[in-house]
């Protein structure tokens, strides 16, 4: 690849990961392409050099959003069995996480964002849920299919609302309250 390829590339990939992180701490509407750009170090016109449109920009952001979250969680998940459960939930349900939604899970700092984007971004959310609905499953398999589903789908629920709460609520005696009592409680399944 050339030089100005390279360049290109790297530009482009330095934007989707910023607008990434943006999205995930101020929401999909809080990103404008002209800060954006100059947080990259470009101009605002170079933009549409690298995206027809801001939703493009915005469908590739929550995809590179919600592979990094999941990530942390695949890797988590190497430990298999209970001890990989907990250690997800450890992470999910952690004051680092809520306090970093820049470098968090998507699924939990975009759901409302997504329910209002594109078919596009709406369908990458849709696929990172499954993803995150088959890991959970697997953890602890029973021996009904349905009531591992089951699990998994009040396991995810639980996580993404608690956090959510949490940072709603911001730092403090409730949002603490909030996220150990639902990782105990979640731990006790």
């Amino acid at each position: 690849m050339g030089s100005s390829k390279a360049d290109k590339a790297a530009s482009h990939d330095r934007i989707v990961d910023i607008a990434a992180a943006r999205m995930r701490r101020s929401g999909i509407n809080g990103v404008g392409v002209a800060e954006l750009m100059r947080e990259a170090g470009l101009t605002h016109g170079g933009f549409y050099r690298h995206f027809e449109s801001r939703d493009e920009l915005v469908g590739a952001a929550v995809e590179h959003a919600l592979a990094q979250g999941s990530a942390r969680t695949v890797a988590a998940s190497g430990q298999g069995g209970r001890r990989a459960l907990e250690a997800i939930v450890d992470d999910y349900l952690s004051p680092a996480h809520r306090a970093h939604p820049e470098a968090g899970c998507a699924v939990a700092g975009l759901a409302e964002d997504i329910s209002r984007a594109d078919d596009r971004t709406r369908s990458a959310y849709g696929r990172q849920i499954e993803q995150y609905l088959e890991l959970l499953a697997g953890l602890t398999p029973g021996t009904d299919a349905a009531g591992d589903r089951r699990r998994a789908c009040l396991v995810l629920s639980a996580l993404v609302g608690a956090l959510a709460m949490a940072r709603a609520i911001g730092e403090g005696g409730l949002s603490d309250e909030i996220l150990s009592e639902t990782a105990t409680a979640l731990k006790e399944l």
